[in-house]
């Protein structure tokens, strides 16, 4: 039986989510992992590694199934790659002086920048929207000592 890759994608992406699922078990098993009835600090990322292994597996075989669609890889996009991790190094470069509120709002302006589909109207609402969730979920909803504003406001 003769084994093709039909979806390059499809493949790609299942190796990513099968490699970063088996970092994750290796890692959580620097940890204590109890058991279903006394969970361990290792459990929950020992068993979310392996979850996203299994998820890395099925796309894997959907991109070599014969009926899945013909899909090549292309070309990575390094300037989107740049936007999009500099938009991550200036959210924890700018967490702790200008508060949440204003590194989020940075973090969906500069990534924005990545898409060929940017616009502004879209980036502010796409960021108003994460900063309203973010600070009724985190701030709000399990009290993570994180500054909403920059210190010199109060």
């Amino acid at each position: 039986m003769k084994v093709a890759i039909r979806n390059q994608k499809d493949v790609a992406a299942g190796l990513i989510y099968v490699l970063a699922g088996a970092a994750f078990s290796l890692g959580a098993l620097n940890y204590r992992l109890g058991d279903a009835a006394r969970m361990g600090p290792g459990w929950f990322p020992f068993w979310v590694g392996v979850l996203l292994a299994a998820v890395g597996m099925a796309t894997i075989a959907s991109g070599m199934r014969a009926n899945a669609a013909v899909e090549a890889m292309k070309r990575p996009q390094l300037g989107a790659m740049a936007w999009i991790l500099g938009a991550v190094v200036l959210f924890g470069l700018l967490l702790q002086p200008a508060g949440l509120v204003l590194s989020l709002v940075v973090l969906v302006l500069v990534s924005s920048r990545a898409s060929h589909e940017f616009t502004w109207r879209g980036a502010l609402v796409n960021a108003v929207v994460l900063v309203a969730f973010s600070v009724g979920a985190f701030i709000k909803g399990i009290s993570l000592q994180l500054p909403l504003w920059p210190a010199f406001l109060g």
